[in-house]
């Protein structure tokens, strides 16, 4: 079994700026991830040749926090538009905006930056998390990917952050084994969130022309009438030199309830692809290719108000995430941050980097 100082349960932008925090202060860390990759919602899927964003849609300077990732991450940012547009009415109207930042490579380059010198354990559920005589949680791990085998499958820890949604969280502290205190367990879950369901549609070549002469020349739209479509961007516009024009489709929370259980996403995708074709352009039902997303927690409807959530009974634990911030990037930074300050304090007690981290994530 290993044994470290500090376990991150989700690789997250708060579970990572997190360990990062915890671990240029001299912590040992160690990052339990299920998925093959970093940044949760900030995500990216290869189709193909082509890189495609489905969850995190853009960053904006709104914060000092995220200000300074912005900052700090330099060229692998890059200034995607200055102004969305919203369809009301059968009207674009302009909202402009301090800057919307993407990652021409991909929004899972955020994650990837965050990410730099983790020990991060990719494939691997925490199937149970229990205290034991020695002072340490001990995590009982699934394996969900198979091409990390090196991984051990157990690994115990002095302190423990939980930076994942809300609901999962839950169901992984409700159990009894965890000794987790019932207040604790009931502001949990107290928390609900909506779903989305993100469309990717690619198109063949001749529907640039259309796209160039569209008007106004909106990269991003939101809709904030009808019950179906909540987004569309141009996703093609984030990438260099494009072959083809790429389209990513957003469902309202409402839509993608409706299809919460369903395996075949196809039809709810095709829906959606039609509301858009009504409001924007009439061949936008008809893609080459289409990939749905279901996004079983997008938002967390309204958050704890604290920057995260704690307990040392039965031992030091601590949650953070968009759960207990604001519904921004700057929140789950931030989030992340005083969730390591809190965990810090029940152990060693070191000098964490704080606002220096964007320095020395920068450096490297």
């Amino acid at each position: 079994m290993t044994q470290v100082d500090i376990i991150v349960i989700g690789a997250g932008i708060a579970g990572l700026i997190c360990a990062q925090q915890l671990r240029r202060a001299g912590y040992s860390v160690v990052v339990v991830e299920k998925s093959r990759g970093v940044g949760g919602r900030a995500a990216t899927r290869r189709v193909g040749e082509d890189r495609v964003d489905h969850g995190l849609r853009y960053l904006e300077p709104t914060g000092e926090t995220v200000g300074k990732l912005i900052t700090a991450m330099g060229s692998d940012l890059q200034l995607w538009t200055d102004r969305i547009y919203q369809f009301r009415s059968g009207e674009f109207q302009a909202l402009p905006m301090q800057g919307c930042y993407i990652c021409p490579q991909g929004m899972n380059g955020v994650g990837k930056f965050l990410a730099t010198d983790l020990d991060i354990w990719f494939g691997r559920r925490v199937e149970s998390i229990t205290p034991q005589d020695n002072g340490c949680w001990f995590l009982d791990l699934a394996i969900t990917a198979d091409n990390y085998p090196e991984t051990p499958k157990d690994i115990a820890a002095k302190g423990v952050v939980v930076a994942i949604p809300a609901p999962q969280a839950l169901m992984l502290l409700e159990s009894p084994g965890a000794q987790i205190p019932a207040d604790m367990i009931a502001q949990i879950r107290s928390l609900n969130y909506d779903p989305s369901l993100a469309v990717m549609a690619g198109y063949s070549e001749d529907k640039w022309a259309a796209l160039d002469n569209r008007n106004p020349l909106w990269k991003g739209v939101e809709f904030p009438e009808g019950d179906r479509l909540e987004w569309v961007s141009l996703d093609s516009s984030r990438r260099q030199n494009p072959k083809t024009p790429i389209l990513v489709f957003h469902s309202t929370p409402k839509f993608a309830r409706q299809y919460l259980d369903v395996t075949d996403l196809e039809t709810p995708g095709r829906m959606l692809l039609q509301t858009a074709s009504d409001r924007l352009f009439s061949w936008l039902n008809s893609p080459e290719w289409m990939q749905v997303h279901r996004w079983r927690y997008a938002f967390c409807q309204e958050s704890l108000s604290t920057p995260c959530i704690t307990t040392i009974t039965p031992l030091p634990l601590v949650g953070a995430g968009d759960w207990c911030s604001p519904k921004s990037i700057d929140g789950v930074l931030q989030s992340g941050m005083a969730a390591a300050d809190w965990v810090n304090s029940q152990l060693q007690k070191r000098p964490l980097p704080g606002q220096k981290i964007w320095q020395l994530l920068a450096a490297n």
